[in-house]
Protein backbone atom coordinates (compact mmCIF):
# COMPACT_ATOMS: atom_id res chain seq x y z
CA UNK A 1 0.00 0.00 0.00
CA UNK A 2 1.38 3.41 -1.02
CA UNK A 3 0.97 6.44 1.19
CA UNK A 4 0.47 8.60 -1.89
CA UNK A 5 -0.46 7.96 -5.49
CA UNK A 6 0.35 11.11 -7.44
CA UNK A 7 -1.39 11.67 -10.75
CA UNK A 8 0.71 13.86 -13.03
CA UNK A 9 4.45 14.55 -13.32
CA UNK A 10 4.39 18.33 -13.64
CA UNK A 11 5.76 20.69 -11.01
CA UNK A 12 2.99 20.14 -8.48
CA UNK A 13 3.19 16.37 -8.63
CA UNK A 14 6.98 16.18 -8.77
CA UNK A 15 7.58 18.61 -5.89
CA UNK A 16 4.97 16.90 -3.74
CA UNK A 17 6.51 13.50 -4.53
CA UNK A 18 9.98 14.74 -3.59
CA UNK A 19 8.82 16.19 -0.29
CA UNK A 20 6.73 13.12 0.58
CA UNK A 21 9.64 10.79 -0.09
CA UNK A 22 11.88 13.02 2.00
CA UNK A 23 9.34 12.53 4.79
CA UNK A 24 9.79 8.74 4.37
CA UNK A 25 6.45 8.22 2.70
CA UNK A 26 5.89 5.51 0.12
CA UNK A 27 5.10 7.21 -3.18
CA UNK A 28 4.01 6.14 -6.66
CA UNK A 29 3.65 8.67 -9.46
CA UNK A 30 1.78 7.95 -12.69
CA UNK A 31 1.84 10.08 -15.85
CA UNK A 32 -0.21 9.57 -19.02
CA UNK A 33 2.44 11.13 -21.28
CA UNK A 34 5.66 9.36 -22.22
CA UNK A 35 7.83 11.80 -20.26
CA UNK A 36 8.04 13.59 -16.92
CA UNK A 37 7.91 17.36 -16.52
CA UNK A 38 4.39 18.13 -17.68
CA UNK A 39 4.25 21.18 -19.92
CA UNK A 40 7.70 22.19 -18.67
CA UNK A 41 9.33 19.27 -20.45
CA UNK A 42 12.38 20.29 -22.49
CA UNK A 43 14.98 18.56 -24.61
CA UNK A 44 18.24 19.38 -26.42
CA UNK A 45 18.08 19.48 -30.20
CA UNK A 46 20.70 17.03 -31.45
CA UNK A 47 21.77 19.14 -34.43
CA UNK A 48 22.19 22.54 -32.79
CA UNK A 49 22.33 21.91 -29.00
CA UNK A 50 19.45 24.37 -28.62
CA UNK A 51 17.21 23.52 -25.68
CA UNK A 52 13.61 23.26 -26.83
CA UNK A 53 10.61 23.76 -24.56
CA UNK A 54 8.20 21.33 -26.19
CA UNK A 55 5.02 22.96 -24.90
CA UNK A 56 5.93 26.62 -25.21
CA UNK A 57 8.46 28.80 -23.42
CA UNK A 58 8.71 28.67 -19.64
CA UNK A 59 10.67 31.50 -18.02
CA UNK A 60 11.29 31.00 -14.33
CA UNK A 61 10.59 34.11 -12.28
CA UNK A 62 9.55 34.69 -8.69
CA UNK A 63 9.49 37.46 -6.08
CA UNK A 64 9.88 34.80 -3.38
CA UNK A 65 13.46 34.15 -2.22
CA UNK A 66 12.44 30.92 -0.50
CA UNK A 67 11.09 29.49 -3.76
CA UNK A 68 14.17 30.74 -5.63
CA UNK A 69 16.47 29.04 -3.12
CA UNK A 70 14.40 25.86 -3.35
CA UNK A 71 14.47 25.55 -7.14
CA UNK A 72 18.20 26.28 -7.14
CA UNK A 73 18.72 23.05 -5.21
CA UNK A 74 17.85 21.21 -8.42
CA UNK A 75 19.45 23.39 -11.10
CA UNK A 76 21.86 26.20 -11.85
CA UNK A 77 20.19 29.19 -13.49
CA UNK A 78 21.59 31.62 -16.00
CA UNK A 79 20.90 35.33 -15.75
CA UNK A 80 18.31 35.49 -18.52
CA UNK A 81 15.78 38.30 -18.14
CA UNK A 82 12.76 38.03 -20.37
CA UNK A 83 12.22 40.72 -22.99
CA UNK A 84 9.50 40.65 -25.62
CA UNK A 85 8.91 42.58 -28.81
CA UNK A 86 5.60 42.78 -30.61
CA UNK A 87 4.83 43.33 -34.28
CA UNK A 88 1.78 45.52 -34.87
CA UNK A 89 0.84 46.94 -38.27
CA UNK A 90 4.28 45.97 -39.67
CA UNK A 91 6.16 47.88 -36.97
CA UNK A 92 8.06 46.48 -34.00
CA UNK A 93 7.54 47.76 -30.46
CA UNK A 94 8.68 46.77 -26.96
CA UNK A 95 6.21 44.87 -24.80
CA UNK A 96 4.96 45.36 -22.11
CA UNK A 97 3.86 48.85 -23.08
CA UNK A 98 6.48 51.27 -21.80
CA UNK A 99 7.84 54.74 -22.52
CA UNK A 100 9.49 53.65 -25.76
CA UNK A 101 6.27 52.00 -26.94
CA UNK A 102 4.23 55.12 -26.20
CA UNK A 103 6.68 57.54 -27.85
CA UNK A 104 7.13 55.33 -30.91
CA UNK A 105 3.42 54.64 -31.37
CA UNK A 106 2.36 58.28 -31.06
CA UNK A 107 5.54 59.71 -32.67
CA UNK A 108 6.32 61.73 -29.53
CA UNK A 109 9.31 62.38 -27.30
CA UNK A 110 7.77 62.35 -23.83
CA UNK A 111 9.53 62.08 -20.50
CA UNK A 112 8.26 59.46 -18.02
CA UNK A 113 6.17 62.03 -16.13
CA UNK A 114 4.81 63.44 -19.35
CA UNK A 115 3.95 59.95 -20.59
CA UNK A 116 2.01 59.22 -17.40
CA UNK A 117 -0.05 62.38 -17.88
CA UNK A 118 -0.47 61.63 -21.58
CA UNK A 119 -1.85 58.17 -20.83
CA UNK A 120 -4.32 59.67 -18.39
CA UNK A 121 -5.67 61.79 -21.23
CA UNK A 122 -6.22 58.64 -23.32
CA UNK A 123 -7.85 56.53 -20.65
CA UNK A 124 -11.60 56.11 -20.50
CA UNK A 125 -12.73 56.22 -16.90
CA UNK A 126 -14.31 52.91 -15.91
CA UNK A 127 -15.26 52.85 -12.24
CA UNK A 128 -15.28 49.09 -11.89
CA UNK A 129 -14.02 47.22 -14.98
CA UNK A 130 -15.91 43.96 -15.36
CA UNK A 131 -14.00 42.41 -18.26
CA UNK A 132 -10.63 42.39 -19.98
CA UNK A 133 -11.50 45.07 -22.53
CA UNK A 134 -12.76 47.55 -19.96
CA UNK A 135 -9.72 46.95 -17.75
CA UNK A 136 -7.26 47.31 -20.63
CA UNK A 137 -8.82 50.57 -21.81
CA UNK A 138 -8.73 51.87 -18.24
CA UNK A 139 -4.97 51.16 -18.18
CA UNK A 140 -3.74 52.26 -21.62
CA UNK A 141 -6.64 53.80 -23.53
CA UNK A 142 -8.50 52.52 -26.55
CA UNK A 143 -5.81 53.19 -29.22
CA UNK A 144 -3.07 51.18 -27.54
CA UNK A 145 -5.61 48.52 -26.61
CA UNK A 146 -6.81 48.18 -30.21
CA UNK A 147 -3.25 47.98 -31.58
CA UNK A 148 -1.47 45.77 -29.06
CA UNK A 149 -3.98 43.85 -26.97
CA UNK A 150 -7.29 43.20 -28.71
CA UNK A 151 -6.17 41.13 -31.71
CA UNK A 152 -3.63 39.14 -29.72
CA UNK A 153 -6.22 38.41 -27.02
CA UNK A 154 -8.80 37.19 -29.52
CA UNK A 155 -6.22 34.81 -31.01
CA UNK A 156 -4.92 33.66 -27.65
CA UNK A 157 -8.28 33.00 -26.01
CA UNK A 158 -10.62 32.49 -28.98
CA UNK A 159 -13.10 34.89 -27.42
CA UNK A 160 -14.15 38.49 -27.46
CA UNK A 161 -12.12 40.31 -24.75
CA UNK A 162 -15.42 41.47 -23.25
CA UNK A 163 -16.09 37.84 -22.33
CA UNK A 164 -12.82 37.42 -20.43
CA UNK A 165 -12.11 38.23 -16.77
CA UNK A 166 -10.21 41.31 -15.65
CA UNK A 167 -7.27 39.42 -14.15
CA UNK A 168 -6.09 38.12 -17.53
CA UNK A 169 -4.80 41.58 -18.48
CA UNK A 170 -3.54 42.56 -15.04
CA UNK A 171 -0.71 40.05 -15.47
CA UNK A 172 0.81 42.42 -18.04
CA UNK A 173 2.40 45.55 -16.52
CA UNK A 174 2.13 49.03 -18.02
CA UNK A 175 5.10 51.33 -17.53
CA UNK A 176 6.01 54.92 -18.33
CA UNK A 177 9.73 54.24 -17.87
CA UNK A 178 12.04 52.58 -20.41
CA UNK A 179 12.14 49.37 -18.39
CA UNK A 180 11.59 46.63 -20.99
CA UNK A 181 12.05 43.57 -18.76
CA UNK A 182 8.84 41.59 -18.98
CA UNK A 183 8.62 40.50 -15.34
CA UNK A 184 9.08 42.70 -12.29
CA UNK A 185 10.15 39.77 -10.09
CA UNK A 186 13.55 40.00 -8.42
CA UNK A 187 14.60 36.43 -9.21
CA UNK A 188 14.65 35.35 -12.86
CA UNK A 189 16.52 32.94 -15.09
CA UNK A 190 16.56 29.77 -17.12
CA UNK A 191 17.82 26.43 -15.79
CA UNK A 192 21.08 25.93 -17.66
CA UNK A 193 20.32 22.32 -18.54
CA UNK A 194 16.67 22.94 -19.36
CA UNK A 195 13.75 21.89 -17.20
CA UNK A 196 13.78 18.11 -17.59
CA UNK A 197 16.89 17.58 -15.39
CA UNK A 198 15.06 19.37 -12.55
CA UNK A 199 12.30 16.78 -12.71
CA UNK A 200 14.81 13.95 -12.93
CA UNK A 201 16.32 15.12 -9.64
CA UNK A 202 12.94 15.68 -8.00
CA UNK A 203 11.81 12.17 -8.93
CA UNK A 204 15.08 10.35 -8.34
CA UNK A 205 14.35 7.20 -6.33
CA UNK A 206 10.58 7.51 -6.76
CA UNK A 207 8.53 4.90 -8.62
CA UNK A 208 7.23 6.49 -11.83
CA UNK A 209 4.99 4.83 -14.40
CA UNK A 210 4.73 6.68 -17.73
CA UNK A 211 2.08 6.23 -20.43
CA UNK A 212 -0.32 5.39 -17.63
CA UNK A 213 -3.77 6.99 -17.56
CA UNK A 214 -5.35 7.18 -14.11
CA UNK A 215 -8.84 6.91 -15.61
CA UNK A 216 -8.17 3.60 -17.32
CA UNK A 217 -8.04 1.91 -13.90
CA UNK A 218 -9.35 4.49 -11.47
CA UNK A 219 -10.67 1.99 -8.91
CA UNK A 220 -7.41 0.05 -8.92
CA UNK A 221 -5.26 3.13 -8.35
CA UNK A 222 -7.49 4.24 -5.52
CA UNK A 223 -7.22 0.79 -3.92
CA UNK A 224 -3.42 0.82 -3.67
CA UNK A 225 -2.90 4.20 -1.99
CA UNK A 226 -4.04 5.87 1.20
CA UNK A 227 -4.24 9.27 -0.50
CA UNK A 228 -4.54 10.35 -4.13
CA UNK A 229 -2.84 13.60 -5.15
CA UNK A 230 -4.60 14.56 -8.37
CA UNK A 231 -3.10 17.24 -10.65
CA UNK A 232 -5.16 16.70 -13.81
CA UNK A 233 -8.18 18.68 -15.03
CA UNK A 234 -10.84 18.88 -12.33
CA UNK A 235 -13.72 18.44 -14.79
CA UNK A 236 -12.18 15.24 -16.15
CA UNK A 237 -11.94 13.79 -12.63
CA UNK A 238 -15.69 14.11 -12.20
CA UNK A 239 -16.44 12.74 -15.69
CA UNK A 240 -17.65 16.17 -16.86
CA UNK A 241 -20.76 15.71 -14.70
CA UNK A 242 -21.49 19.45 -14.61
CA UNK A 243 -20.14 20.11 -18.10
CA UNK A 244 -16.73 20.76 -19.61
CA UNK A 245 -14.63 23.69 -18.52
CA UNK A 246 -13.10 25.82 -21.27
CA UNK A 247 -9.38 25.34 -21.84
CA UNK A 248 -7.03 26.84 -24.39
CA UNK A 249 -4.23 24.79 -25.84
CA UNK A 250 -1.46 25.45 -28.35
CA UNK A 251 0.04 23.71 -31.31
CA UNK A 252 3.61 24.42 -32.34
CA UNK A 253 5.15 24.63 -35.78
CA UNK A 254 8.93 24.18 -35.78
CA UNK A 255 11.17 25.46 -38.57
CA UNK A 256 14.94 25.38 -39.00
CA UNK A 257 17.11 28.03 -40.67
CA UNK A 258 20.79 28.06 -41.60
CA UNK A 259 21.11 31.47 -39.91
CA UNK A 260 22.83 32.49 -36.72
CA UNK A 261 19.84 34.57 -35.69
CA UNK A 262 16.29 34.76 -37.05
CA UNK A 263 14.64 37.57 -35.07
CA UNK A 264 17.17 38.78 -32.52
CA UNK A 265 15.03 38.00 -29.48
CA UNK A 266 13.56 34.95 -27.76
CA UNK A 267 9.91 35.93 -28.25
CA UNK A 268 8.24 38.09 -30.89
CA UNK A 269 4.50 38.62 -30.43
CA UNK A 270 2.17 39.33 -33.33
CA UNK A 271 -0.65 41.63 -32.30
CA UNK A 272 -2.55 41.75 -35.59
CA UNK A 273 -5.54 39.43 -35.64
CA UNK A 274 -5.10 38.44 -39.29
CA UNK A 275 -1.73 36.77 -38.55
CA UNK A 276 -2.80 33.29 -37.42
CA UNK A 277 -0.08 32.68 -34.82
CA UNK A 278 0.38 34.66 -31.62
CA UNK A 279 4.15 34.57 -31.39
CA UNK A 280 7.41 33.20 -32.73
CA UNK A 281 9.84 31.74 -30.23
CA UNK A 282 13.55 31.54 -31.02
CA UNK A 283 14.78 29.41 -28.11
CA UNK A 284 18.52 29.88 -28.61
CA UNK A 285 18.14 33.32 -27.02
CA UNK A 286 17.09 31.77 -23.71
CA UNK A 287 20.59 30.31 -23.38
CA UNK A 288 23.14 32.74 -24.87
CA UNK A 289 25.89 31.00 -22.89
CA UNK A 290 25.41 27.72 -24.78
CA UNK A 291 27.94 26.88 -27.45
CA UNK A 292 26.20 25.92 -30.73
CA UNK A 293 27.02 22.56 -32.27
CA UNK A 294 26.52 23.97 -35.75
CA UNK A 295 25.42 27.09 -37.58
CA UNK A 296 21.68 27.44 -37.54
CA UNK A 297 18.67 28.40 -35.48
CA UNK A 298 15.20 27.08 -34.73
CA UNK A 299 11.98 29.01 -34.56
CA UNK A 300 8.63 27.87 -33.20
CA UNK A 301 5.35 29.43 -34.27
CA UNK A 302 2.63 29.16 -31.66
CA UNK A 303 -1.02 28.71 -32.62
CA UNK A 304 -3.56 28.75 -29.75
CA UNK A 305 -6.70 26.67 -30.16
CA UNK A 306 -9.41 24.93 -28.14
CA UNK A 307 -8.52 21.41 -27.01
CA UNK A 308 -9.77 19.99 -23.73
CA UNK A 309 -7.59 16.91 -24.25
CA UNK A 310 -4.44 19.08 -24.03
CA UNK A 311 -5.42 21.77 -21.52
CA UNK A 312 -2.92 24.61 -21.03
CA UNK A 313 -4.77 27.73 -19.95
CA UNK A 314 -8.09 27.99 -18.07
CA UNK A 315 -10.37 30.48 -19.83
CA UNK A 316 -12.28 31.26 -16.62
CA UNK A 317 -15.30 32.87 -18.23
CA UNK A 318 -18.32 33.58 -16.04
CA UNK A 319 -19.95 30.38 -17.29
CA UNK A 320 -16.78 28.41 -16.49
CA UNK A 321 -16.60 29.77 -12.96
CA UNK A 322 -20.19 28.70 -12.30
CA UNK A 323 -19.34 25.18 -13.43
CA UNK A 324 -16.12 25.23 -11.41
CA UNK A 325 -18.00 26.13 -8.23
CA UNK A 326 -20.08 22.97 -8.62
CA UNK A 327 -16.99 20.80 -9.07
CA UNK A 328 -15.30 22.39 -6.08
CA UNK A 329 -18.35 21.73 -3.92
CA UNK A 330 -18.33 18.09 -5.00
CA UNK A 331 -14.57 17.90 -4.54
CA UNK A 332 -14.92 18.58 -0.82
CA UNK A 333 -16.87 15.34 -0.48
CA UNK A 334 -14.09 13.23 -2.01
CA UNK A 335 -12.39 11.14 0.63
CA UNK A 336 -8.62 10.68 0.56
CA UNK A 337 -8.21 12.75 -2.62
CA UNK A 338 -6.50 16.14 -2.78
CA UNK A 339 -6.42 18.39 -5.82
CA UNK A 340 -3.53 20.66 -6.76
CA UNK A 341 -1.98 22.62 -9.60
CA UNK A 342 -3.21 24.69 -12.51
CA UNK A 343 -5.42 22.01 -14.04
CA UNK A 344 -6.92 20.62 -10.85
CA UNK A 345 -7.63 24.08 -9.43
CA UNK A 346 -8.57 25.62 -12.78
CA UNK A 347 -6.36 28.61 -12.07
CA UNK A 348 -3.61 30.37 -14.01
CA UNK A 349 -0.56 29.82 -11.81
CA UNK A 350 3.03 30.70 -12.58
CA UNK A 351 5.60 27.97 -11.92
CA UNK A 352 6.75 29.43 -8.63
CA UNK A 353 3.16 29.56 -7.41
CA UNK A 354 2.64 25.89 -8.26
CA UNK A 355 5.81 24.97 -6.37
CA UNK A 356 4.70 27.01 -3.36
CA UNK A 357 1.29 25.32 -3.38
CA UNK A 358 2.87 21.86 -3.58
CA UNK A 359 5.22 22.63 -0.70
CA UNK A 360 2.33 23.94 1.34
CA UNK A 361 0.27 20.81 0.76
CA UNK A 362 3.20 18.50 1.40
CA UNK A 363 3.94 20.27 4.65
CA UNK A 364 0.33 19.95 5.68
CA UNK A 365 -0.44 16.30 4.91
CA UNK A 366 2.89 14.54 4.35
CA UNK A 367 5.69 16.05 6.39
CA UNK A 368 3.55 16.99 9.37
CA UNK A 369 2.20 13.45 9.68
CA UNK A 370 5.72 12.08 9.45
CA UNK A 371 6.88 14.38 12.23
CA UNK A 372 3.95 13.37 14.41
CA UNK A 373 4.90 9.76 13.87
CA UNK A 374 8.42 10.45 15.08
CA UNK A 375 7.26 11.74 18.46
Amino acid sequence: MFDFLIVGAGFFGAVFAYEARKALKKVLLIEKRDHIGGNCYSYDDSETNINIHKYGPHIFHTPDKNIWDYINIFADFNKYQHRVLTTADDKIYPLPINLTTINQFYNLNLTPDEAAEFLKSKISAVAKPTNLEEKAISLVGRELYESFIKGYTIKQWGRDPRELPVDVITRLPVRTSNNDIYYDDKYQGMPTGGYTPIFEKLLNGISVELKTDFFDKRDYWKSIAKTIVYTGPIDRYFDYHFGKLSWRSCRFEIERFSLNDYQGISVMNFADQEIPYTRIIEPKHFYPERAPLSRGTIIIREYPYENSDEPYYPVSSKADLKILAKYQKTQKKEKNVVFGGRLAEYKYYDMYQVIAKALQLAGKIAISKHRKGEK
